[in-house]
């Protein structure tokens, strides 16, 4: 949509244009012919016009800058070979002040160098024509100084946007920033509070015998040690339900290691949740010595990865690293993001 201050100039503009016409037209009587004049007015009333267009954008396209330029130098030759450099032409010189009109608007719309070009061949023009004292009398001085005084507010109000801009930028990273440090706190204040509830009874009992545990107590100690683990390492993986089916696997003698690397931030609420419960499910089903369960980038269709190892012997090969023979895959499960 066109703000108001931008109607306002694009209606100042045209009627500063439809004025110097109006001045050529009304002056068609002093030229030896009107025809070339007539042909000026027409070549700067569509360059006006294309130049003004409403919906055009603010940088003006090169080949209509270019056009400009070529009105703006076919101007003063059209209108000064009708007329006399001796006599007093009043108002049939209208195309100084139209080449200037023109010329700021190429400014305006960021075509400096066109504009200083198109008001330099007028002075030249001028004044090999009438002389160099026909630059101040017909009105080339102002015209250039339309064009420097354009040029210069122009500069200033893209640094202004410019400078208004990267404020707005900074003010977004500050906020963002800011928003992110309160998600940080919240966070850990949460993982906080969920690791005191899980721990506050076992450290009670820990307390009230003075640390002499049972093996029962020591081994759920234990269990307490690797829940607050999933609870930093797990994150989003993590649901009541999933928690609870995680605990009765360790009980039941299996390792499990849960793995959030990111990999579940752009689902949906009701998505995660359909990707959790197939989890839990996954969980309650297996019967493998070890699971390992973890998240997978978002380029990848694929939400979460559990793998069930069952260890042969003792276990103690598994020091050997991942191409251990003794560890038969027991699961291979892919949780599809939808």
């Amino acid at each position: 949509m066109i703000t108001l201050p931008r109607r306002l100039f694009l209606g100042l503009g045209g009627l500063f244009s439809a004025y110097h016409i109006f001045l050529g037209a009304s002056t068609l009587s002093v030229p030896r012919m009107a025809a070339p004049a007539i042909v000026a007015m027409v070549l700067y009333a569509l360059a006006t016009v294309l130049s003004l267009w409403p919906t055009s954008p603010v940088r003006m396209p090169l080949w209509l800058a270019a056009f400009d330029l070529a009105v703006c130098i076919a101007l003063p030759v059209l209108v000064t070979s009708q007329l006399s450099s001796s006599a007093d032409n009043g108002y049939a010189t209208w195309h100084v002040a139209a080449v200037g009109t023109l010329m700021t608007i190429l400014a305006v719309r960021r075509q400096q160098l066109a504009a200083w070009a198109g008001v330099i061949f007028l002075g030249v023009q001028t004044a090999l024509w009438g002389g160099v004292g026909s630059l101040a009398s017909l009105g080339v001085i102002g015209s250039i100084v339309w064009v420097g005084v354009a040029v210069v507010i122009t500069r200033a109000l893209v640094k202004a946007a410019r400078d208004a801009r990267q404020f707005g930028r900074a003010e977004r990273e500050a906020t963002e920033w800011q928003a992110a440090q309160e998600a940080h706190v919240i966070e850990r204040q949460f993982r906080l509070r969920k690791t005191y509830r899980v721990a506050a009874p076992m450290l009670a009992e820990i307390i009230r015998t003075n640390g002499d545990l049972t093996p029962m107590q020591k081994q759920e100690c234990r269990y307490l040690e690797q829940a607050i683990r999933d609870e930093i390492r797990g994150r989003s993986l993590l649901t009541d339900d999933v928690r609870e089916q995680v605990m009765v696997a360790r009980r039941r003698g299996t390792d499990v290691n849960l793995l959030d690397e990111g990999g579940l931030d752009d689902l949906s609420t009701e998505q995660l949740q359909a990707v959790l419960q197939r989890l839990a499910e996954a969980i309650r089903g297996t019967t493998a010595d070890k699971l390992i369960v973890r998240t997978v980038p978002h380029s990848s269709r694929v939400a979460v990865t559990v793998v069930g190892l069952s260890v042969h012997g003792d276990g103690n090969a598994n020091a050997l690293g991942p191409d251990s023979h003794d560890d038969e895959v027991d699961l291979w499960l892919e949780i599809p993001r939808h």
